[in-house]
């Protein structure tokens, strides 16, 4: 496809086939997405009415990285075919050219000489062109190689017309010309599906990821073997085999072994991630080190690479609306074109009395020259390498509105609990009165805990697995109900929990003692006492601020964009929350329907507001804010939650999320920009507007032109792959 009208031709002609009920085309991956009735119209029926309207079916593109490798090696064959015609091309165009101008004496036959050189070189190179450009006609599809078509065809026609005296003198022809034509706009072809193929390398990197076999545990008479198996026979809660180096082939749980998981390229996450029992791990990553079982949780599209390769595809397919300024002027582009051209050389020809095939090589120009393929590139090339960019760093962009409405984001509300705090209380800090080291209290502290079902008890370890922690050996745990747990260790009884424990067993608490614990609660700490005959340590846990939180909302306020936070929680949690990450807005006490009526009234005073939540219990204000950013981790992503997600949870992504947004939709404005300054600075070079100071604009250099635009513009958005978010140039 070279341009916006060909895939209209292909949306319209497919859309119209019985049992069609929705299609989308992208002209950058030449790509057609269909909604269709099986039970009526079968795939290779779409493919034939494809291919009868001019294009060519080359199969089913799906996230089946075997599927897809039939289809890359189509497209190199066909690309293979463009260079040969290229390199013909130019040969014989320069062999016609030195004929022509090298004061070579080929007597009096020479026009005849040079038709018989052309001829068969002329039907190799431009054949692929003509065919295209006639076949758009029949359907009365008004397209680029219609134009192509045009220019190429006038001219040979022209020339072998003038070499039998049919348009007077034959020492003005155009075979170079028609040969040279034909060839830059094949090497313009080339070049342009190259660069668009590059624009998708982000899909095509995660689909590499898929796996197409599995090693499975199967009984087979009787005796439990190992057994590798193609990818789509893996079954729910099948036990897969992963050994040291090997990619993990879907989701799932852990059953047996360890090692450290590699999920950058899915994910995003950097440092490799250690997985024991019970851990989850993600189809697509990379085992590092150790073997381990694991149990499938989720198949083929089911699993978290294939929703974010569905998602990637989504949004890249995806028209901002931006893109209906485009349309409009593709529209009207190609007649307007035409008509300019047949002014030019009634000018020319008629009122200033240039020969015939002088005026009608300025026609060519003007026909060559123009060209909308520029234009209707300029927004999905970018558009396909921004949504590529930020999923490589884990941020999951569903739309191109979504692209274009985050660049005029200047509100953003946080929810709380999760999104700026870790969501989950974990270790905060221990006030040692003994003379044991820190390490033996809290090693203490755990060794009783381990017996605990209290949330206290995980936060200790930091949610992490218990059996990961070196620990003593308890007797006589038991629990006190509302109060704490004690328990014997070495002979030494230890009590773990609140004041009424400590009143309890005559444990007498000092003022500093009590002070520190005030002051503990005061920093909205949730603090334990560790105790035997007197009081041991404070060990406190909070619900702690993300690393990053901080940093995120800092760049927001450098980006000139105001921050709320926005909580269930009390107003002091909330203002004390807000007033560590440099959040002076703060919207408390609030049910789910109080977050919606904020964003609500927020968008009544003109804000673009985007929140930022977890996507369960935010959902309503991430539907109706203009831009919603879910939070989601591994393989809890929901991917249905919000306009944005972020696939590892970090804050810094959310922010990532938008500079990405705002550097595609600038470099969207630079493609368009050089896409209307070429065809307005060019077409009245092509018309002729230079001829009076010597400058003539050939139909070869028009050619030239023509292949450099679409090229520049799919350079200009390739540049994008290169940006990194300031926010995270530091990390």
């Amino acid at each position: 496809m070279t341009c916006v009208m060909c895939s209209r031709a292909v949306t319209s002609a497919v859309s119209k086939m019985p049992g069609v009920y929705s299609t989308h085309v992208n002209l950058v991956s030449e790509t057609a997405d269909v909604l269709y009735n099986p039970n009526v119209v079968t795939t290779d029926d779409i493919g034939d009415r494809i291919n009868t309207i001019g294009y060519e079916y080359m199969g089913i593109h799906d996230n089946n990285s075997i599927n897809n490798d039939v289809l890359e090696k189509k497209h190199a064959e066909s690309q293979k075919k463009k260079i040969y015609r290229i390199i013909i091309g130019f040969f014989f165009s320069a062999l016609l050219m030195y004929l022509m101008f090298g004061n070579v004496d080929l007597g009096h036959d020479s026009s005849y000489i040079m038709l018989a050189i052309s001829i068969l070189p002329f039907i190799y190179v431009s054949y692929p062109i003509i065919k295209s450009g006639l076949t758009s006609l029949k359907h009365l599809n008004l397209n680029m190689d219609v134009m192509y078509t045009l220019g190429i065809g006038v001219s040979f026609v022209a020339s072998v017309l003038s070499t039998f005296h049919l348009l007077g003198s034959s020492h003005f022809m155009l075979y170079d010309t028609s040969i040279m034509l034909g060839s830059f706009l094949m090497l313009g072809k080339y070049l342009e599906d190259r660069a668009k193929g590059k624009t998708s390398d982000s899909i095509k990197k995660l689909v590499e990821l898929k796996s197409i076999d599995a090693t499975v545990e199967k009984m087979i008479d009787g005796k439990l073997v190992q057994v590798t198996v193609p990818i789509n026979e893996v079954l729910k809660g099948n036990i897969v085999i992963v050994k040291p180096g090997e990619k993990i082939p879907l989701d799932g749980k852990l059953v047996e072994g360890q090692s450290y998981v590699d999920e950058s390229l899915v994910t995003g996450e950097s440092v490799p991630v250690f997985k024991d029992v019970g851990s989850t791990v993600i189809g697509g990553s990379i085992n590092k080190d150790g073997s381990f079982k694991f149990k499938v949780t989720n198949t083929n599209e089911k699993t978290v690479l294939s929703q974010i390769i569905n998602m990637v595809q989504d949004a890249q397919n995806s028209s901002p609306p931006i893109q209906k300024l485009a349309d409009k002027v593709i529209k009207y582009f190609i007649p307007v074109i035409l008509i300019i051209a047949l002014i030019s050389f009634v000018v020319w020809y008629v009122v200033l009395g240039s020969p015939f095939l002088y005026s009608l090589s300025i026609f060519i120009s003007v026909v060559v020259v123009a060209c909308p393929c520029s234009l209707g590139l300029a927004i999905p090339t970018a558009l396909t390498v921004g949504v590529g960019l930020a999923a490589k760093y884990g941020i999951l962009i569903k739309d191109g509105e979504t692209l274009e409405v985050s660049d005029k984001i200047n509100h953003v509300l946080l929810d709380k609990t999760g999104t700026v705090t870790v969501g989950q209380p974990v270790l905060s800090n221990v006030i040692n009165y003994s003379d044991m080291k820190d390490d033996e209290i809290l090693k203490i502290a755990r060794s009783i805990e381990q017996l605990s079902q209290h949330p206290i008890s995980s936060a200790l370890f930091n949610n992490e697995n218990k059996k990961d922690y070196d620990l003593y050996s308890v007797e006589e745990f038991e629990n006190v109900s509302g109060k704490g747990v004690k328990g014997k260790i070495n002979g030494i009884t230890y009590f773990i929990g609140n004041e009424k424990l400590m009143d309890e067993n005559n444990i007498v608490l000092s003022e500093d003692v009590v002070s520190d614990l005030e002051s503990e609660e005061l920093d909205l700490k949730t603090s334990i006492l560790l105790a035997n005959d007197a009081a041991l340590a404070i060990i406190s846990v909070e619900d702690a601020v993300k690393e990053n939180s901080m940093k995120a909302i800092s760049e927001l306020h450098n980006m000139g964009i105001k921050t709320s936070m926005i909580s269930g929680d009390n107003r002091n949690t909330t203002e004390k929350i807000a007033q560590k990450v440099g959040i002076t807005d703060v919207v408390s006490e609030v049910l789910p329907q109080g977050k919606l009526d904020y964003v609500k009234k927020l968008q009544s005073e003109g804000k673009i507001v985007s929140f930022i939540g977890d996507g369960i219990n935010d959902a309503p204000s991430l539907t109706k804010s203009d831009v919603g950013i879910a939070i989601g981790t591994g393989t809890d992503v929901a991917i249905e939650s919000g306009d944005v997600i972020l696939i590892n949870g970090d804050l810094l992504n959310a922010v990532a999320g938008i500079q990405i947004s705002k550097k595609t939709m600038s470099r969207v404005k630079l493609n368009l920009f050089w896409a209307f300054a070429y065809n307005v600075i060019l077409i009245p070079i092509a018309a002729g507007i230079l001829i009076p100071w010597g400058i003539f604009f050939r139909p070869e250099y028009s050619a030239f032109a023509m292949a450099l635009s679409s090229v520049t513009v799919i350079t200009l958005s390739l540049l994008l792959k290169g940006y990194v978010p300031e926010i995270l140039k530091d990390g």
